[in-house]
């Protein structure tokens, strides 16, 4: 499977992935689930927002035990964010079957679309459609760099953007979500556990900061006649670094774009997005606070204008107690790392959170949701560097298809 999918939406030159939604490499990926689920003889159909479901037994029984996560990418990112829950939830479906388990309950394996929010901004809109976190008006509104809306890609991809929206009667069907996902962190390795178990996604959002000054000649306008807001975005960027590093949180500024983008000409606009996350709310609003207060200081002194819209906003989630105290007691027990070479997975398994935002983390407002993380050596994420050894990801392999068996199985 893994070979499979590994050259869909590649670039030759960065190495790194382009799997943006609606997307000829979109498109790839989800013929990949597609053929994935009716391979297994799993009943396949695809929701109102174009999340992609895989059902073993009837989806209208209710209290369904569901696992998966995304396929699709931020920009020249690396091959195990999102894919690895996808290719891992197969793989434990196929290791139950190979136990002869009885399944007591529907079991699904779910693709949630647009997850990185790296095409038109916003991430988790598959998952927030569904969830009701994010209106058909909004989703409809949404536009990516090229001037391409929402729904004319979708139109596009061959879907219907007018039957987007909430989908409370699919997510009745769900008694349980687990995702599991490479760890975009090194307290795994830290520890030598090849597995960990999620207690909570730090709150996070993203604020679009637009300077406005005045264009001009970059050889004849002298520096004091000047109205430069690059200058004013490059004070708030360092100001976002001494803001984290006040409260212990992280601020960056990674995407930036420039009116008129001409080397000899001073911009009219700089328009930066900030993605900020702590972990708590309050350390949050004063990191945010404190950026923002920078911004306007150094725009008043620039004679710039500055305009803030925060574009997506997803509250801490604290994982479920009793889910997760179910992942910590099934895992406790397993030797899902016997044999690896990569640590120990019998006796505690290691309980953490994370800054990185997940389609689990939306779905949590409507069901039970618990994570599993996979180490990664490095911590390195969201690039082509993004890596995690083959016996660890086996290990996740076999702790998933634990888990499952202990939600979703009849003992044997």
């Amino acid at each position: 499977m893994w070979r499979e999918l590994a050259p869909v939406g590649r670039d030759p030159d960065s190495r790194g992935y382009r799997r943006y939604a609606w997307t000829g490499a979109d498109a790839d990926c989800r013929a990949w689930f597609r053929a994935q689920a009716v391979g297994r003889g799993l009943r396949y159909e695809v929701d109102r927002n174009g999340n992609q479901w895989a059902w073993l037994g009837d989806p209208d029984a209710g209290d369904a035990v569901v696992t998966g996560s995304h396929l699709d990418s931020v920009p020249d990112g690396g091959a195990f964010d999102g894919p690895l829950g996808v290719v891992s939830s197969f793989a434990a479906l196929d290791e139950l079957r190979s136990r002869g388990v009885e399944f007591a309950r529907p079991l699904a394996i779910a693709n949630f679309g647009d997850e990185e929010g790296a095409r038109f901004g916003l991430a988790c809109v598959g998952s927030r459609l569904a969830a009701g976190q994010l209106t058909k008006a909004q989703a409809h509104a949404l536009v990516d760099a090229d001037g391409v809306t929402l729904p004319q890609a979708m139109e596009r991809a061959g879907f219907d953007p007018d039957a987007i929206g909430p989908d409370p009667e699919r997510l009745a069907r769900i008694g349980a979500f687990v995702e599991l996902h490479i760890e975009q962190g090194r307290a795994l390795d830290l520890t030598d556990h090849p597995v960990g178990i999620a207690s909570a996604i730090w709150p996070h959002g993203r604020w679009r900061f637009d300077f406005a000054g005045e264009a001009n000649h970059a050889g004849t306008t002298r520096l004091v006649d000047r109205r430069d807001p690059m200058l004013t975005y490059a004070e708030t960027v360092l100001a976002a670094r001494r803001a984290a590093e006040d409260a212990g949180a992280v601020a960056t500024f990674g995407k930036v774009a420039v009116e008129p983008n001409g080397v000899n000409a001073i911009p009219s606009l700089v328009r930066g997005w900030l993605d900020s996350r702590a972990v708590d709310q309050d350390t949050l609003d004063v990191v945010v606070a404190a950026v923002q207060a920078a911004a306007r200081e150094r725009a008043r002194r620039d004679r710039v204008e500055l305009t803030v819209v925060r574009e997506s906003f997803t509250p801490v989630v604290d994982f479920p107690h009793a889910l997760r105290d179910e992942l910590a007691r099934i895992l406790g027990g397993s030797d899902f790392g016997s044999g690896s070479g990569s640590g120990s997975g019998s006796g505690s398994v290691p309980v953490l959170g994370t800054g990185a935002g997940h389609d689990a983390g939306i779905l949590s407002a409507a069901v039970p949701t618990a994570m599993l993380f996979v180490r990664n050596p490095t911590g390195v994420s969201h690039s082509p560097a993004e890596h995690a050894v083959e016996d660890d990801c086996v290990a996740g392999v076999h702790a998933l298809a634990d888990v499952l068996e202990g939600l979703a199985c009849r003992s044997r």
